[in-house]
């Protein structure tokens, strides 16, 4: 039996026991009438989808992003592993564990990347844009550090928006400057860096800062709406032109391309464009170098539902 034994460590036929975080729940029912809970746990080296049969409860989708402690033996289901648990219960007060063990953290210095994203800001050209930006970044500061930018599909770990705002602002660094004939640098990594802010409000958190579920807001209105209202007010509030107000807003509300993929309205200004490209992109090949992660060199991943194909590893990743 290993104890605490980390996820992507894990192997065929191991006994394992210790403490997990709850990532997803779903109580289900067999063919036969019986009861089982299908779910997944994670530590900050990958998750894992568990089975335990012959089960009613309590545990149940109400405990998501919480820490339980289970045993039980890795299997194997069409390709994939997992583990077949004998006995889970949620963590209480008398138990220890390394937290740091448990929660996924961004793979970045947060630190150095806050002040890559300070000094980006304060190289937009346009005093209107960075006045935006700063003022946002005093608001959200501590948020921004902190919060995933995601509950599962991309950067769904500690500091993950961080993470993803960054790479994506030094993107549109570059991109601004391979098309600055019909770019407008300001406008882009002005929208850039306030096109996910809202994900704040959009999501509950767990005790250990993950996100659990989306909030009442988040559901009704979602991010982009919320992004979309917050730089209206700040931008109203700080006397900025309408006109560069309302661009700001078409960014944050067309950044998800198409309807049919959340955008409430189409990108149809260039700058608006690329910041959908450079989203897309991001979150793609965050989604790709999880999978990675995961996988041996030659081999073929399951299929990846956010991608709707398999992925294959042909080298070693870099770093």
């Amino acid at each position: 039996m290993e104890y605490n034994k980390l996820i992507a460590e894990m192997s065929l036929s191991d006994e394992v026991e210790g403490f997990y975080v709850l990532k997803a729940a779903y109580p289900k029912t067999t063919a036969t009438g019986k009861p089982f809970l299908s779910a997944s746990l994670s530590d900050r080296s990958g998750s894992i989808e568990i089975k335990v049969w012959d089960y009613s409860g309590p545990i149940s989708s109400a405990d998501e992003g919480n820490v339980v402690k289970i045993r039980g033996t890795v299997s194997e289901f069409r390709g994939t592993p997992q583990i077949t648990v004998d006995r889970i219960r949620l963590a209480d007060d008398n138990d220890t564990y390394d937290l740091s063990a448990l929660v996924p953290v961004a793979p970045i210095d947060v630190d150095t990347t806050m002040a890559e994203v300070e000094r980006l800001i304060s190289s937009i050209t346009d005093a209107d844009y960075r006045k935006i930006c700063s003022t946002m970044m005093a608001r959200h500061k501590e948020s921004l550090k902190t919060i995933p930018a995601a509950k599962s599909v991309h950067h769904g770990f500690i500091s993950g928006l961080l993470m993803h705002t960054a790479t994506m602002m030094k993107t549109a660094d570059f991109l601004a400057g391979l098309y600055g004939d019909i770019i407008d640098r300001s406008l882009l990594l002005a929208g850039t860096f306030l096109h996910d802010f809202a994900k704040e409000k959009e999501f509950t958190f767990s005790q250990l800062g993950l996100v659990t579920e989306y909030s009442v807001k988040g559901q009704l209105l979602g991010h982009l709406v919320m992004g979309a209202q917050e730089v209206a007010a700040v931008a109203s509030e700080l006397g900025l032109p309408e006109d560069k107000s309302v661009l700001l807003q078409h960014m944050i509300l067309s950044h998800h391309g198409e309807p049919e993929f959340g955008a409430a309205v189409k990108p149809i200004c260039a700058e608006s464009e690329l910041l959908s490209q450079i989203d897309m992109l991001d979150s793609r090949m965050e989604i790709y170098r999880e999978t990675l992660v995961g996988l041996q060199v030659g081999e073929v991943s399951s299929r990846i539902f956010a991608l709707d194909k398999r992925v294959f590893k042909p080298h070693e990743l870099n770093g």
